[in-house]
């Protein structure tokens, strides 16, 4: 198979889809991977190091997307790139489409093989290839938090830490998932006063069991949520529904009744956001102010450290790009369930019933979509 890997184009998104490591897997395997020229270099990566791994690099993004069978990728395409979308190419990348009807509508009228990292579920509803970028988010989030809540940037001013004599910042996390415990941990780590709520107990048990009490853990309810977003300081959104728009927890209201100078931090964006007050922000644009509450939602966090979130990225979604390459898409579809809920498009009709929902669309089980083996 002949894998392409584009330079990325979304705003200040500086990750690539694939390390030299990955590349040598591929061509080891007896594919080809061509890579745009300077794709790496936002990472970090010396383009040598994919000529010694086997990777042939070509001038431009057109012979990229002409030439592959499957494109890997970061984030979804965006406008610029439609046109280079075309029937039967295999595009794995995270997608997004719940929070996207443009780029859904798109990919079913060109008849794309639309691989989504973030639908590909293991049987106990574990994410596998979402969860580094959102371990590199949760990670992020308090230090963003920490910045934004300097007075120069809108803060109130407050360290989060605290010091001797002088209360921390109050931190409330949405969701214990993967973004929200490690945005916690680094929270506490900071000397935050922090708070989780999620309505997984046994997610809430794992927290408090690991930190001895050092974070606060409550169960998710409309009063508890209103209560405790009305008196902290930040406020990071990590909720999560694979494949669906994120469901809206924080109202107008609440973020009314905060504190002015008050942060929050919507991971959740790439879905929709769980802040109704959200909309997507760039890297170059981060903040907006709604009801004095500096709002940061940029919809691709960890493209800003992305030489730590290349190799992550690569660590996960390789095996699968390997299962493809060897066995073609459709073979490795019918093998592998778990890579098979990555499906999200095929040949003209939407495969994800969570995407199809959000956007009023009809859709087809991947099991029914894919023709049967010959």
């Amino acid at each position: 198979m002949i894998v392409g890997v584009p330079s990325e184009v979304k705003d200040s998104e500086y990750r690539v889809a694939l390390t030299p490591e990955g590349a040598r897997e591929l061509t080891r395997g007896g594919h080809r991977v061509l890579l745009q020229d300077g794709a790496g270099s936002g990472s970090n990566i010396p383009q040598e190091r994919y000529e010694r791994a086997g990777a042939e690099i070509v001038p431009g993004a057109d012979a990229v997307w002409n030439e592959c069978d499957m494109v890997l990728k970061v984030k979804e395409p965006i406008a610029a790139e439609y046109d280079l979308l075309h029937e039967g190419q295999v595009l794995f990348t995270y997608l997004h489409l719940a929070a996207d009807p443009e780029l859904t509508r798109t990919l079913t009228e060109r008849k794309v093989s639309a691989m989504a990292y973030e639908t590909v579920q293991l049987p106990d509803g574990r994410l596998p290839l979402l969860a580094p970028m959102s371990e590199v988010a949760g990670r992020m989030a308090p230090h963003v938090a920490a910045r934004l809540q300097e007075r120069e940037y809108g803060g109130r001013g407050i360290l989060l830490g605290g010091v001797s004599g002088v209360r921390p910042a109050k931190v409330l996390v949405l969701g214990a998932g993967m973004a929200g415990m490690n945005a916690a941990w680094i929270a506490a780590g900071m000397e935050a006063e922090v708070v989780v709520i999620d309505r997984n107990l046994d997610r809430l048990r794992f927290i408090d069991q690991m930190m001895r009490g050092r974070i606060a853990t409550l169960a998710s309810d409309q009063l508890t949520i209103e209560q405790r977003v009305r008196e902290s300081d930040v406020v990071i959104g990590t909720v999560l529904i694979p494949g669906a728009r994120a469901p809206k927890l924080v109202t107008e209201e609440m973020i009314a009744s905060m504190r002015p100078g008050s942060v929050v931090v919507d991971i959740s964006i790439d879905q929709g956001g769980c802040f109704a007050t959200s909309r997507m922000t760039t890297h170059s644009d981060p903040t907006f102010v709604v009801h004095d509450v500096v709002h940061y939602c940029v919809g691709n966090m960890p493209g800003a450290v992305p030489n730590t979130s290349t190799y992550a990225l690569t660590n996960v979604t390789l095996p699968y790009a390997l299962e493809i390459a060897a066995r073609g898409l459709e073979d490795a579809l019918r093998a592998d369930p778990v890579l098979a809920g990555g499906l999200n498009a095929y040949a003209g009709t939407l495969t994800n019933e969570a995407v199809a929902e959000a956007h009023a669309m009809e859709w087809t089980p991947v099991a029914s979509a894919i023709p049967p083996a010959a």
